[in-house]
């Protein structure tokens, strides 16, 4: 049918007469029909105003009825459900309250059906009603057997046991108590066998990743269980596969197994085996390879044990630098945030690597940046280069303080507080510097733009974001450190209304913000009363 052709047009459910005209193909008494009618709505509800339209014309209550029909109307009423329930917790509660639980029931009854089929889309129905509505879900107990079921689907070796690794995949992403019950029901061993048979077509093989990403995402033990099954050779292998998905699939679950410091320690992903093929990733004509590989170089750089000397020997640095400067703003903020952590309590050598490859004037057309993203990732990578020895914070002084003034007028304009909490954490590491760096901040604080006759750190102190304030009260604890000049800055402070402000914030409801607060008025008592 053509409504089983992805490349089929979307159905409008918002046009009253094709509502009446698929409310008719689900009234009719032709299979054919009921499954047409059916297969519209799998294809083309997409949006909560759709799956809305659809349960208040009385769909949901019909596709409940032909879950008792035949075998293909039981089909493909449980995939119509599970399209209007999806990621909707108004609708999903009215499925679950319809005749006190009548539709529950008849679902959760279809797990143990004959049909792998229909067991497989009886699962995918219960996962998107926990998705929304877990609570009554959580108390049937479903998640073991939900796990249990589709494990047991897993050998299947058509599409349904295709299918059954994404089901997996999708009930236990971002749930550490699902993902430690699955580890429990030998979820990793089965995966790793199938993974280990080297017979799994594309699809399977991708789902198997990305379902091993998901298991091993959160918990340490998962991420071991892998390791110790010798299946990360496996995985690293994926990246080099024919197979698009496959390969974002190999870099997602890359990025899990990095999570852990254990494993970074061991200098397990730091490689030349692992680096190089991940590095021909980031030249991969598919963008969410790109994106994807940039997500597990982020991780791997991480340097906990000096390992990163390899990355930057293979040539990682200089091709982080090239896709910063990328059309695709995902890829330039994922690149940026990759080089981010490259710099993060990096040795001097390091960092001279990436801003020698960058360049400063090339940082601060990052910081300018059209894309908050790349606004954000710019201004942490700039935080994590002046973060440590003061030589360190002459980086922003390079080309004429280029990076500094990129920085001031972001930050005059800043549209987003995450925009605002890593420039301000930028200048706090500034000013924790000499005079000199110290008294340049000072000088970025009161140099107003436009508009703004406020200074910026004003409007941040009194952000509603705790964080953007924290960071913002560091700066000001950093510049009233002892050290020479302090008793005048802490003067022209005083003058902007700036103590005044900080005064009003010493039972700031963050404890944070708290104690930073009493730390810096405690600083500026050491210059008398007539600064304060």
């Amino acid at each position: 049918m053509i409504y089983q052709s992805k490349l089929a047009p979307k159905y409008d459910f918002l046009d009253h007469q094709n509502l009446e005209f698929l409310l008719s193909l689900l009234n009719s008494k032709n299979e054919n029909f009921t499954g047409l009618g059916a297969s519209i709505i799998t294809h083309s509800c997409r949006t909560s105003t759709e799956q809305r339209a659809l349960y208040e014309a009385g769909v949901v209550q019909k596709l409940v009825d032909l879950i008792g029909g035949s075998v293909s109307q039981r089909e493909a009423s449980l995939e119509s459900l599970t399209a209007i329930i999806k990621n909707n917790y108004e609708v999903s509660s009215k499925l679950l309250e319809y005749e006190n639980g009548r539709a529950l029931n008849l679902i959760n009854n279809f797990t143990i059906d004959k049909s792998p089929r229909t067991r497989l889309l009886a699962c995918a129905c219960l996962i998107a009603l926990r998705k929304t509505s877990s609570r009554c879900v959580e108390d049937m107990g479903l998640g073991i057997k939900l796990i249990h079921h589709l494990l047991e689907l897993l050998e299947d070796p058509g599409q349904v046991g295709d299918e059954a690794t994404f089901a997996l995949s999708s009930l236990i992403e971002e749930k550490e108590d699902l993902q430690k019950l699955a580890l429990e029901d030998k979820a990793i061993d089965k995966l790793c066998i199938h993974l280990q048979s080297g017979l799994s077509c594309p699809k399977r093989l991708q789902g198997i990743l990305l379902a091993l990403a998901n298991i091993c995402s959160k918990l340490e033990i998962c991420r071991s269980k892998l390791m110790a099954l010798q299946a990360f050779n496996l995985v690293r292998d994926a990246l080099r596969h024919d197979c698009t998905d496959v390969r974002v699939a190999a870099c997602i679950c890359l990025r899990s197994l990095s999570r852990s410091v254990k494993n970074l320690s061991a200098g397990y992903f730091v490689n030349e085996a692992v680096i190089i093929p991940l590095l021909q990733l980031l030249h991969d004509p598919s963008i969410p390879v790109q994106v994807a590989a940039l997500g597990a170089i982020s991780n791997i750089v991480v340097d906990f044990t000096k390992h990163n000397s390899d990355f930057i020997r293979c040539g990682g640095v200089k091709q982080l630098v090239e896709l910063s400067m990328a059309m695709d703003p995902v890829v330039r903020s994922h690149s940026l945030w990759a080089l981010k952590n490259l710099t993060f309590l990096a040795d001097s050598k390091c960092k001279q690597a990436v801003l020698s490859e960058l360049t400063a004037s090339s940082l601060a057309s990052l910081i300018r940046d059209p894309e908050s993203a790349v606004q954000e990732q710019a201004l942490a990578l700039v935080r994590n280069l002046v973060d440590g020895c003061v030589q360190s914070i002459d980086y922003v002084f390079a080309e004429n303080g280029i990076i500094l003034d990129a920085m001031r007028r972001q930050l005059q304009y800043a549209s987003k507080a995450e925009i605002g909490i890593q420039g301000m954490y930028a200048l706090s590491n500034v000013a924790s510097g000499s005079k000199i760096h110290k008294d340049a901040v000072m000088e970025q604080l009161f140099q107003h733009g436009g508009m703004n006759s406020q200074p910026f750190i004003m409007r941040f102190l009194h952000s509603n974001d705790s964080q953007l304030r924290t960071a913002s009260v560091w700066v000001l604890l950093n510049l009233t450190m002892f050290c020479p000049g302090a008793a005048d800055r802490v003067l022209r402070l005083r003058n902007a209304g700036i103590i005044s402000q900080l005064k009003s914030m010493v039972n700031d409801p963050c404890l944070d913000v708290k104690l930073r607060v009493r730390t810096t008025l405690g600083q500026c008592m050491n210059y008398g009363e007539s600064t304060i």
